[in-house]
């Protein structure tokens, strides 16, 4: 048994290897001078050039802005929207829960990808093309999410529902005042798979977006590295992807735990 253990153990271990090794080569990339970054041979010279060039290659700040606005914004909305479905469907009876909450949970069996073109001509007829609501629009309601918090509520002992209601507190207030507090690991698990899901999304705005004033860091990025200016120039690509996704690796480091605390709180394997 432990031998097997060990097994699996290094097995974990080579495959975090293979993960990491094109992240490595990406970083390493990006530091190197150009003219040495495809030379096999070691050296200690790195510099700071090739994120200057592409900072002022591309409208990268711009990205930054459009990026932050549409990520913050869509996690903002959901977390009330998923708070509110998930605290009815774990406390509040009403007709036919059940169905309703299997009808959300089909959602998250449907690819966001088979939607595009229905929600294209529902922003169309919105006059929404081009726009950051546009592209926020369709993910204002989460069905993961609902489905996590409803699981984080569930365990929560319902005599501290009965306890404020004595004590006069309104549902609304029950809801801020003692499941929120109660549930922030997962919400801080929910905002991490909301943040890099957005933050990643790509097919979307592509489709939707037309201008800089729009275009999120994915779509900025893969114009970049298509550009004739650019070409094969794997410096600046390198220096232009750590840049998109360096927030995304320090926020999960510096939360990781709270994440995984959450998903084991909730009883999701």
């Amino acid at each position: 048994m432990l031998k097997k253990l060990k097994i699996s153990r290094w097995l974990l271990y080579a495959c975090a290897a293979l993960w990491l090794v094109p992240l490595l080569w990406m970083t390493v990339t990006a530091f190197r001078p150009r003219e040495i970054a495809l030379s096999p041979a070691f050296s200690l010279e790195f510099t700071l050039d090739n994120f200057a060039r592409v900072w002022s290659a591309a409208p990268f700040a711009q990205y930054y802005i459009n990026t932050i606005i549409i990520v913050v914004c869509v996690f903002a909305v959901q977390m009330l929207t998923a708070t509110m479905a998930a605290f009815a469907f774990a406390r509040l009876e009403f007709m036919a829960k059940n169905v309703v909450f299997m009808l959300f949970l089909v959602q998250i069996m449907i690819p966001a990808d088979v939607l595009i073109f229905p929600n294209y001509n529902v922003l169309k007829e919105l006059f929404l093309l081009d726009t950051k609501l546009g592209i926020m629009l369709p993910y204002f309601a989460s069905a993961f999410g609902i489905f996590l918090l409803r699981q984080m509520f569930k365990t929560i002992p319902p005599e501290l529902d009965e306890a404020a209601e004595i004590e006069g507190y309104s549902k609304w207030t029950i809801l801020w005042k003692i499941y929120f507090p109660l549930s922030r690991p997962t919400y801080v698990a929910f905002g991490l798979v909301s943040v890099s899901y957005h933050w990643n999304n790509f097919l979307w705005p592509l489709i939707v977006t037309n201008s800089v004033e729009n275009r999120p860091l994915t779509v900025g990025l893969a114009i970049f590295a298509q550009s004739f200016e650019i070409g094969a120039q794997w410096t600046e690509v390198s220096a232009a992807t750590l840049l998109v996704i360096a927030p995304l690796l320090i926020g999960f480091l510096l939360f990781q735990r709270q994440f995984m605390n959450s998903f084991i709180h909730s009883g999701i394997k």
